[in-house]
């Protein structure tokens, strides 16, 4: 665990095996952030060739990933969006959802109750998020 100090008070803390780190600044009414590094996230392997970066974990239940999927990767079975619905932004390389492609630069709303099966051919970097849980 280690602590920054840059001009405003850092605290890290471990929490599901997540590293964030919440400043808080000397400014009247400033909010407290949060933030993580990719680079420090730990990997959980999903599936061959699909890794999840968890990122953030809000006090809601809400989270935040980094997906990564290898060329010709297929997510193993259907992927439903419950108990809310999943937020997809495509950083890097081509998304298919069963249906469609998503080249880099689109997001996708994804509702509650929907599914698709995750796949790509070029390989792609996934900004997940679950504001629900």
């Amino acid at each position: 665990m280690s602590f920054l100090t840059l001009g405003r008070t850092a605290v890290v803390r471990q929490a599901d095996l997540m590293t964030t780190k919440t400043t808080n600044t000397p400014e009247p009414n400033a909010l407290a952030f949060t933030w993580s590094h990719v680079q420090d996230a730990p990997i959980r392997e999903l599936f061959p060739g699909i890794r999840l970066r968890p990122l953030w974990r809000g006090d809601d239940g809400a989270t935040a990933h980094v997906l990564e999927m290898d060329p010709n990767t297929c997510w193993q079975g259907t992927d439903v969006h419950e108990p809310g619905p999943e937020e997809v932004f495509v950083l890097s390389g081509t998304f298919n959802d069963g249906h469609r492609d998503y080249p880099a630069g689109t997001f996708i709303h994804c509702p509650a109750g929907s599914s698709h099966v995750p796949q790509t051919t070029t390989g792609c970097t996934l900004f997940v998020l679950y504001p629900e849980g």
